[in-house]
């Protein structure tokens, strides 16, 4: 494919990604097993290097306000917790927060198989 770049190896947490651009940013299963400054930076990043209307896809489990977590992401957020304090699912209201900080909405949220979410989210 020429339209697509190679992935890159990158600190999402850092305060500058080696790229000046991007159409859209996929994160698939980072945000739960990574340190909150992690997704901080990609929130941040994704809004820096997006053009209005860009995409940003996250997967993976979350807590949604409201919704009952499933016994087995209840269990998988203790076995992460309990691997690294600073991992587990995140609530997704608090990425949505951080995310209008960096000029990014949260246009759809899409029940998975396997009781995770595609967050779908789109720079303003």
């Amino acid at each position: 494919m020429t339209n697509v770049r190679p992935p890159l190896d990158l600190d999402a947490s850092s305060r500058s990604w080696p790229i000046i651009a991007a159409d859209a940013i996929l994160a698939i299963n980072l945000v739960h097993i990574s340190l909150w400054s992690a997704t901080q930076g990609l929130l941040r990043e994704a809004g820096r290097l997006l053009p209005a209307g860009g995409l940003l896809y996250l997967y993976g489990p979350f807590i949604q306000a409201g919704v009952p977590l499933a016994p087995s992401n209840a269990a998988f957020d203790a076995d992460l917790r309990g691997r690294n304090v600073s991992w587990g699912l995140r609530h997704l209201a608090e990425i949505e927060a951080d995310a209008a900080q960096s000029n990014l909405v949260v246009q759809n949220v899409v029940t998975m198989p396997a009781n995770n979410l595609s967050a779908i989210l789109r720079r303003t």
